[in-house]
């Protein structure tokens, strides 16, 4: 993409979102971050000069499109990437149902209201819509069945977009990243009762560049899913 394009960014305050972030930021681009609440929009507004808050708490999708209203959100938007997610693990015997409910708001609804909110403007810059899924998405395990449910759910928003706006010129990818060294691995493990060895997992930065790549395709292709796995060690 050239200089100067606009993205809005979902989880730019930690993990992926954060280092695309960074990346994103540091060659010039344009930025509108979306903050769950006005102390993380004014972090993440320093950390990030001359970026726009958007002020929506993905936990309660309703909030969104009035929250982008507010906001002033440029007329055109080139990518919409979307790297906010939430985790709680346990059996489906055990899970309340705060637990399904709070990780299908954040990790599915909530994408699937901010790109309904934003596609006139991904569509008047023929832009991109991605999504940070997981492996969860692609393959569901014990313990895992709300959040990858959230995530197979996410993969069917991302496939049936697709086919939508292609013919408004909209590209839509999705990233599945396999267990990378992010704050919410750290949490999954305190979950698992595992000890946590970042090294063993992905950098974030390496799917950062990954998601980087995939915006920056020129306009002829698209990148429509892409895994990104631990590599071998040695």
């Amino acid at each position: 993409m050239d200089a100067m394009t606009t993205h809005v960014i979902t989880g730019a305050g930690s993990g992926i979102g954060r280092i695309v972030t960074e990346r994103l930021h540091a060659r010039g681009d344009q930025l509108v971050v979306v903050a769950r609440d006005a102390a993380r929009a004014t972090e993440l507004t320093e950390a990030f000069r001359g970026s726009i808050p958007v002020v929506a708490d993905l936990a309660r999708p309703e909030t969104i499109a009035e929250a982008v209203q507010d906001a002033g959100v440029p007329a055109s938007v080139d990518a919409l990437i979307h790297a906010a997610g939430i985790v709680e693990l346990g059996a489906v015997a055990d899970l309340p149902l705060t637990a399904w409910t709070s990780q299908l708001a954040v990790n599915l609804v909530a994408p699937a209201e901010l790109t309904r909110v934003l596609l006139p403007r991904v569509r008047a810059a023929r832009g991109q819509v991605l999504f940070v899924n997981s492996g969860a998405g692609l393959t569901a395990h014990p313990d895992w069945a709300a959040y990858a449910a959230s995530k197979h759910g996410l993969k069917a928003l991302a496939d049936a977009l697709r086919g939508e706006e292609a013919r408004h010129g909209v590209r839509v990818t999705t990233v599945y990243p396999g267990r990378t060294a992010t704050p919410m691995q750290e949490k999954v493990h305190a979950q698992e009762g595992a000890d946590y060895d970042a090294d063993r997992w992905i950098d974030p930065a390496s799917v950062a560049a990954a998601i980087i790549t995939a915006l920056d395709l020129p306009r002829d292709a698209v990148i429509s899913d892409l895994s990104v796995r631990p590599g071998p060690r040695a």
